[in-house]
């Protein structure tokens, strides 16, 4: 475990998972938890958590609106919003939302730097109608 590790902190993996030989749940460190709760935001639908109704980033309300310029740049400030507001471990440097027309997805990439360790990280996020 490094020192940006243990700063960051430890979370259940995404998704949950168990693992019989230590008796507990997969737990997930760093990094790779900042990038498992990310994509628990961009899936979660605003108001799908009952007790925190304002949590997700609902990507869905955009599926069958045309992709242009104006719905993209949406898109981006609604990931944005959704980071400063539920990640308060990374500050989102950019945000881009490009549609992939071919495969059916928008692919999210956000470059962050985790706050107070001055490290920087590229997520990819390929979001498809087939992960709700």
């Amino acid at each position: 475990m490094g020192i940006e590790d243990s700063f960051i902190g430890t979370g259940w993996s995404f998704p949950p998972a168990f693992d019989d030989a230590l008796g507990g749940v997969e737990m997930s460190t760093g990094i790779r938890d900042i990038e498992e709760s990310l994509r628990i935001i961009f899936t979660t639908r605003m108001g799908e958590r009952i007790m925190n109704p304002l949590f997700g980033c609902a990507l869905d309300e955009s599926l069958f609106d045309a992709m242009n310029t104006s719905r993209l740049s949406y898109l981006e400030n609604q990931i944005r919003t959704a980071i400063l507001y539920h990640e308060p471990r990374i500050d989102a440097d950019t945000v881009a939302v490009r549609p992939d027309h071919q495969e059916g997805r928008l692919l999210i990439e956000v470059g962050y730097k985790v706050r107070g360790a001055n490290s920087r990280f590229n997520f990819v996020y390929p979001y498809y109608l087939s992960d709700r």
